[in-house]
């Protein structure tokens, strides 16, 4: 799927990754996460890593704070406690109500929180803008300064909106896939 890509993220940098529907933004970021493996090359990261994809992942029959729960004791202790990254996301007194019952800005905000739990100093982020209004594409951008400030590295596929993050992301322009005609 892709030919000759080579790159290197280092702490405190943003990857951007762009292109249309259907050239790999998201097969390169799972990639990345290690969910699936190159069939040629090699990827290297010494990191563990928080993927927040499309499908956030999230369990429809426990509450918001059982979410987090999960992911918190699944990553290992956090500093960040759920009811904290909950109120971070803008879903303060949400840890109740059963993760069935939000609407897609609320689950993706809930998505967030997870990396707020993960404590990963990576972020592979799939169109995190998705489903959210201009407050929550804000907030998105004020929680990747923050882990870029923290030391973090994110790397973040989008065709909706731009990072406004204030300093330059490197760039990753990928091209549609198109398959030959037989």
């Amino acid at each position: 799927m892709f030919d000759d890509i080579s790159l290197r993220l280092d702490a405190g940098r943003l990857l951007l990754i762009l292109g249309p529907n259907g050239s790999g933004k998201t097969t390169l970021l799972r990639c990345l996460a290690g969910v699936i493996r190159p069939i040629k090359g090699e990827l290297t990261c010494a990191e563990r890593r928080a993927f927040l994809g499309h499908r956030t992942g999230l369990k429809a029959a426990l509450s918001c704070r059982e979410n987090l729960g999960f992911i918190q004791s699944f990553h290992g202790r956090s500093r960040v406690r759920p009811d904290q990254a909950l109120a971070r996301v803008g879903l303060a007194g949400f840890g109740l109500r059963l993760a069935s019952t939000l609407s897609a800005g609320q689950t993706r905000r809930l998505g967030l929180a997870s990396l707020l739990v993960s404590e990963r100093r990576i972020w592979l982020l799939d169109e995190p803008y998705a489903s959210l209004d201009d407050e929550g594409g804000a907030l998105v951008d004020t929680l990747i300064v923050d882990h870029l400030e923290g030391g973090g590295t994110v790397a973040l596929s989008t065709h909706q909106r731009m990072p406004d993050i204030g300093a330059e992301p490197i760039r990753l322009h990928l091209c549609a896939n198109r398959p030959e005609n037989h």
